[in-house]
Formats: structure tokens, C-alpha cells, sequence
């Protein structure tokens, strides 16, 4: 009894330093503190209040799980609150970007450009995933699975017999949208691509009518710019609770986090973060090509990529991502909106591209298949393929992981070694793939000559939050 009112006081206590601590982010907004110091301050307090839970009660406990659980109401709720906005986000971006057609005859050779980045990336990400796990000398067979580990084996394997019980033609069929409102709930793995497909849809009949139509066109338009806007009120509304999600969800984090399990897996995870960060250079090394200052590019992107990494959501992150091309990078609305949108379903380089081909490479002696130049080659062109569709929803990279895995005749459960550091790696990975998508738009806007090279090279930083 004595023990039981001690866990309910510390959890009390607890409760009131969080509730303390985001009244301190609330009179940091009243007094006009900038987004972006909001969002840093948020973080770093949420790391400190998580470590100190951490040491003092433990992962397992029962007063850190039932704190965490009373933090989940702030930092699952705000997860919640994003993934509400993700797909009529999605879906109103792409229709928008066909409503702003400033973009002229140039329309086509843009989405091929944005085309060509998401997937020439994916390509040269999942090259330095299997370079970083051959020097780093990954095998999953010198790794003992525990309870939890074999639990996740066993769910994967499970999906990739769910997945992989049609033929490759009926495959691609389900990327289709057959059921548009379906996909609008996010009931299947493949709802992401089949909105962006429908909106393309969409977004083609509006040209058409427009050409054909005029004054009909333009009615569409209005309504089109109008539901635009509210949609972007909701969303600015919930990107004002940035702040107070990222301190939950960095504390839930830390608390809970399986040190032990880090330091067992470390190897994967050092590995892991040396590809996604060699990756993230060679986008500088991109952006240098293409005639832009990549110092600048980093200052102007670092508050969304700090989201991305902190929210473990590239779709959530899609409005600040819109903003951050928009206002900060000089790219036009129409291209950022479709390099955003499509880059959520389409060669996501740290779910589709890096994190699938390190695992084949460290799963591939289990199943003694060797490591050779053809095993290489077909694992690059099956992670470009498996790109589309599935990376970008909730557990994309597994399912991104499930389908490479499964293609190539490799054990999928053995991906269920991973469960213990799979939030660590997932920050990082998700933080390149919003920078990939940026990528995208700032290089499509630029080889069209599109880019607004004067707002690029401007020192003035506009708040993401209320540039809506």
C-alpha cells in the first residue's frame, strides 16, 4: 500500500513539472518567441525531463510507464492531430499546384525532374546503405534474438505472407485508387500513392476543363483556392502545438528507450546514421552543382528537418515542408506542393532507400546468399521499385523493408531484430526524406528556372507557422 501511494506521488509529480514546463511553452508563444526557438527549447527540455526519468525510475517502471501514458495525451494526441490533416493535405496540395499553372508548358519537364531526384536519390541512397553495412560488417546471424525481437519476426513474417500472396501485376494494381475515400481513411499500405494518383486525376481534369471551359475553369479554381485555405487554417492550427507535441513525445522517448538494446544493436545504429548523414552531404554536394550556396540551404531547412526528426513524420511534416520551399527557398507553390506530395509516396531515400538495403546486406548471410556484384545490383533495382507506394505511411520503411526482403527470397522475420532501436534509427531516416522531397522541388525549380534565386540568398528567415 505504502509503495503504491509513493509510485502515485512521484507519477503526480511528475505531471505537474510536464504540465509546468508546457505552460512555460505557452507564455514563450504570448510573448512572440520566434517558432523555431519554441520548437528548440521544446526539444531540449524534452530530452533533459525524459533522461531524468530515465535514471531515476527506469524504462520498465511502472511509474515511468504510467507518466508516459499521461504524456501520451499531449504527444500522441498531436501525432493524431497530424495524421487528421495528412491526407486532405495531400490530396488539396497536389489538385492546388495544377490551379497554380503559372508553371506554363513547363508543367511536364517539371514533374519529370521531380521524378527523376526522388528517384535517382533512392537509387544512390540504397548504394550507401549496402556500403555502410559491408564496412561496418553487419550480420544478423551473430545476433540473439530475444522475446520481443522473435514477436516482431513473427508479425513481419506474417505480413510479408499477406503481402506477397499476389502476383507482382496484382501488386501494382493496388496502388491504384479504387476506392478514393478508402485511401482517404489510410486503411491500406498502399492509401498514400493512390491519393496522390487520384489528385493527379483530379488536378489533369481540371486543365482540361479550364482549356475547354474557361469560365467553368475558373469556378473550379475558386473552390479549389477556397477549401485550400481552410484546409491551411487547420494546419496552421496544428503546427502551433508543435511545441508542446515534440516536449511529450522526446520525453516519452528517453523514458522509455532500451539502452541496453542500443548498446547491443550499436553497430546497426552507427551504421545506419553514417549512411543517412553521407547521404545528406551528398544532397549538399547536389545542391552546390546545381549553382546554390548549401550553407545557406542548410540554415533555411534546419527547423523543418529538426520536426521531421523529432515527429518521426514525413507526412506530417509535408506543411512546413511546403512552407520551407515556399517561402524560405524561393520555389514556387506549384512545385513545392508537388515535390512535397510526391515525395511522401515516392523514393523516400531513408525509409525505401537506405534502411531496406542495409538490412538485405546484414540478413543476406543468414540465408547464405552471398554478397556479390548481381546480388548489389538487383538489390538497388528492387529498392527503387519497392519506393513507390509504400514509404512515406505509418511503418513505411517496414513495408518498404518486408518487400525488398521478400523479393529477394531473404528471411523477412529476422527485421524484428531491429524493434529495440527501430525510434532511433526512424528520427534520423525521416529527417532525410523530408530533405530529399526539398531537394526535389529547390533542384526541378531551378533547372526550369523557376527558382526565386533573390529569396534564396536573403537573409530574412519568415515563421513557418503563420506564413499560412
Amino acid at each position: 500500500m505504502k509503495g503504491s501511494l509513493i509510485q502515485l506521488g512521484f507519477t503526480i509529480l511528475n505531471i505537474v513539472i510536464f504540465v509546468l514546463l508546457l505552460a512555460g511553452l505557452f507564455v514563450m508563444a504570448k510573448k512572440h518567441v520566434s517558432f523555431s526557438k519554441r520548437v528548440f527549447t521544446a526539444l531540449g527540455i524534452g530530452i533533459v525531463l525524459g533522461a531524468i526519468m530515465h535514471l531515476a525510475y527506469g524504462a520498465g517502471s511502472k511509474i515511468t510507464t504510467t507518466t508516459t501514458d499521461w504524456f501520451g495525451i499531449v504527444g500522441n494526441g498531436y501525432v493524431a492531430l497530424l495524421q487528421m490533416i495528412v491526407m486532405p493535405l495531400i490530396f488539396i496540395s497536389i489538385v492546388a499546384a495544377f490551379t497554380k499553372i503559372q508553371l506554363g508548358e513547363k508543367f511536364a519537364k517539371i514533374g519529370f525532374y521531380i521524378f527523376v531526384f526522388l528517384i535517382g536519390t533512392v537509387a544512390i541512397a540504397a548504394t550507401i546503405g549496402i556500403i555502410s553495412a559491408l564496412v561496418f560488417g553487419l550480420d544478423a546471424s551473430s545476433i540473439d534474438l530475444g522475446s520481443a525481437e522473435q514477436s516482431r519476426g513473427t508479425e513481419l513474417a506474417q505480413k510479408a505472407k499477406d503481402m506477397t500472396a499476389s502476383t507482382l501485376p496484382q501488386q501494382i494494381l493496388e496502388l491504384l485508387p479504387r476506392n478514393p475515400f478508402l485511401d482517404f481513411t489510410g486503411q491500406r499500405t498502399t492509401s498514400t500513392i493512390a491519393v496522390v494518383i487520384f489528385a493527379t486525376f483530379i488536378g489533369f481534369a481540371y486543365l482540361r476543363v479550364a482549356r475547354k471551359q474557361p469560365e467553368n475553369g475558373h469556378i473550379v479554381k475558386r473552390a479549389i483556392e477556397a477549401i485550400y485555405s481552410v484546409i491551411m487554417s487547420v494546419v496552421t492550427f496544428v503546427l502551433r502545438l508543435t511545441p508542446y507535441g515534440i516536449l511529450a513525445i522526446m520525453a516519452n522517448t528517453i523514458a522509455t528507450s532500451d539502452f541496453g538494446a542500443l548498446w547491443t544493436l550499436g553497430k546497426f545504429v552507427l551504421a545506419s546514421y553514417a549512411a543517412l548523414i553521407t547521404m545528406f552531404i551528398i544532397h549538399l554536394i547536389i545542391v552546390s552543382i546545381l549553382g546554390l550556396n548549401p550553407w545557406r540551404y542548410v540554415r533555411k531547412v534546419a527547423e523543418v528537418l529538426i520536426f521531421a526528426f523529432t515527429s518521426r513524420s514525413s507526412a506530417g511534416a509535408l506543411p512546413l515542408n511546403v512552407q520551407t520551399q515556399k517561402s524560405r527557398l524561393g520555389v514556387p507553390e506549384g512545385i513545392a506542393n508537388l515535390s512535397a506530395s510526391f515525395g511522401l509516396s515516392i523514393g523516400q531515400n531513408g525509409c525505401a532507400g537506405i534502411y531496406p538495403a542495409m538490412l538485405a546486406v546484414m540478413v543476406a548471410p543468414v540465408a547464405d546468399v552471398e554478397v556479390n556484384l548481381q546480388f548489389i545490383v538487383t538489390l538497388i533495382a528492387v529498392v527503387i521499385i519497392s519506393s513507390f507506394g509504400v514509404a512515406g505511411v505509418g511503418g513505411g520503411a517496414t513495408f518498404a523493408a518486408i518487400l525488398v526482403l521478400s523479393t529477394l527470397n531473404l528471411p523477412v522475420a529476422l527485421a524484428g531484430v531491429l524493434i529495440s532501436v527501430e525510434p532511433l534509427i526512424d528520427m534520423g531516416r525521416t529527417a532525410l526524406n523530408v530533405n530529399d522531397s526539398m531537394l526535389a522541388g529547390v533542384g526541378s525549380a531551378k533547372l526550369t528556372g523557376n527558382l526565386d534565386k533573390k529569396k534564396f540568398n536573403e537573409n530574412q528567415y519568415n515563421d513557418l507557422s503563420t506564413d499560412y
